[in-house]
């Protein structure tokens, strides 16, 4: 992503999310902006569970500069009470914000740039995912890296042995792995593709260099039809329609019995899978295995991101300092990550702590594969960088409506890709955005 400023964002006009009632809880203090004037408290809004244990760990060593947890729903209600508060000049002193979510708070003037008080800590994350907290600008930090979603391969290690299959490395391995399958095992797949969850399509773009959002000057450009994306969405639409993949959505009671049963026999996941497929597949505990994404080209060694959040302080506050201290903490810190990993239940996008502490041990479900999270911290260091824009939330619901059509339909995803784009260039131009052609 070009080099982005606040100025420059505002410029193009605030994306109005709309307002909903709340009752605000900003900083009741005022005055100096450091501890150093005597005790603070900050407010943290976040949708984490158990991050009120976590803090207490704070307030405990820190009586000076004291944090409240506030629980809050996530994603776009959370996005629009920010806003809505901001606006007010009632937001908290800091929030949970997912990644994508950033270009959106920033454009309507809703975060801090703390740059000058989180300097020495851009090198305990990879280059993938601090970039998306500076929206691709050499000096300004809208945010720390707080949690990660890396993409995997997780496939049944006893399935593959059974009808011969070896691990694909590259996507066309794995388009030749499915059609395989099928003549083998007709009623099984290898795999589904979903509509139900943009986040993964979004990383699988990623992966393969889109860049769904760009911006120059004053004006936004949307490539969600670029032709990475484009490569993703023909790939995975034409194995639906020859009927190599299954079409149905993921999370369903549906899809759950093809997990726990065998009918799939893989899926392309992030590192958080282990505590979805322990539910969704309690009967095949330690028959999965987890291998490296599948490479658009052989030899590659890049991955996509599927999910993650930072901690973000707002404009708001009037102790920035000290609310970027407690970030700095809270996302660096050895004894807070391991907390994070243990009562969130999170994994951290310090690269320090996705190999020590709580995550030295691999999980449970993935007791047969003790190097789990050695490897998924090798992977993590891949992570392709993000292009977020300020109306994602428009991109993924044209997505879930789109792709699901035509997931449904086996009719190919091209009209599908240029609705998305359509949809998500109409309502930037209509929020007030200036969008080139």
């Amino acid at each position: 992503m070009p080099h982005i400023t606040r100025r420059s964002l505002a410029a193009a006009t605030a994306v109005l999310l709309g307002a909903t009632a709340l009752t605000a809880c900003g900083s009741s203090d005022s005055g100096d902006d450091s501890a150093a004037s005597g005790p603070v408290s900050l407010t943290y809004w976040a949708w984490a569970p158990g991050m009120d244990k976590v803090v207490a760990l704070w307030n405990a060593e820190h009586p000076d500069i004291k944090v409240t947890v506030q629980k809050q729903a996530s994603g776009d209600d959370l996005v629009t009470k920010i806003i809505t508060a901001a606006k007010a000049h009632k937001a908290p002193d800091l929030v949970q914000a997912e990644y994508q979510a950033l270009p959106t708070l920033v454009s309507n003037d809703a975060l801090a740039d703390i740059a000058t008080d989180v300097t020495g800590v851009k090198d305990k994350f990879a280059p993938g995912i601090w970039q998306q907290t500076t929206l691709g600008s050499d000096e300004a930090v809208y945010a720390l890296p707080q949690d990660s979603g890396p993409l995997m391969f997780f496939y049944r290690q006893d399935l593959f042995e059974k009808y011969g299959l070896s691990v694909p490395s590259t996507w066309e391995e794995f388009a030749a792995t499915a059609r395989d399958l099928k003549k083998k095992a007709p009623k099984q797949s290898l795999t589904t593709f979903s509509a139900n969850d943009s986040g993964l399509f979004a990383g699988l773009a990623q992966q393969a260099g889109a860049k769904w959002w760009t911006f120059e000057g004053d004006t936004w450009k949307v490539g969600i039809d670029d032709a990475a994306t484009k490569k993703v969405s023909d790939f995975w639409g034409g194995l639906v329609a020859e009927g190599a993949i299954d079409n149905q959505p993921m999370y369903t009671p549906s899809w759950n019995k093809a997990m726990n049963t065998g009918e799939q026999l893989a899926w392309v996941s992030a590192v958080w899978a282990p505590g979805t497929l322990t539910t969704a597949a309690p009967d095949t505990k330690g028959k999965w295995a987890m291998a490296p994404l599948p490479q658009w080209t052989k030899g590659g060694s890049s991955t996509g991101s599927w999910g993650g959040s930072s901690t973000a302080v707002t404009t708001d506050s009037q102790h920035k300092t000290a609310a970027a201290q407690f970030a700095t903490w809270l996302n660096t810190d050895p004894v807070a990550l391991s907390a994070l990993v243990k009562e969130s239940g999170i994994y951290p996008a310090a690269t320090a702590a996705q190999t020590s502490g709580a995550l030295a041990k691999a999980p449970d479900y993935f007791a047969n594969q003790p190097d789990f999270y050695t490897r998924a911290a090798e992977i993590a260091k891949t992570t392709a960088p993000a292009a977020w824009g300020p109306n994602v939330n428009v991109a993924y619901t044209a997505f879930k409506d789109e792709f699901g059509k035509a997931a449904k339909a086996k009719s190919g995803f091209d009209t599908a890709l240029s609705a998305v784009q359509s949809a998500t260039v109409a309502d930037l131009s209509k929020q007030g955005f200036e969008v080139a052609n």
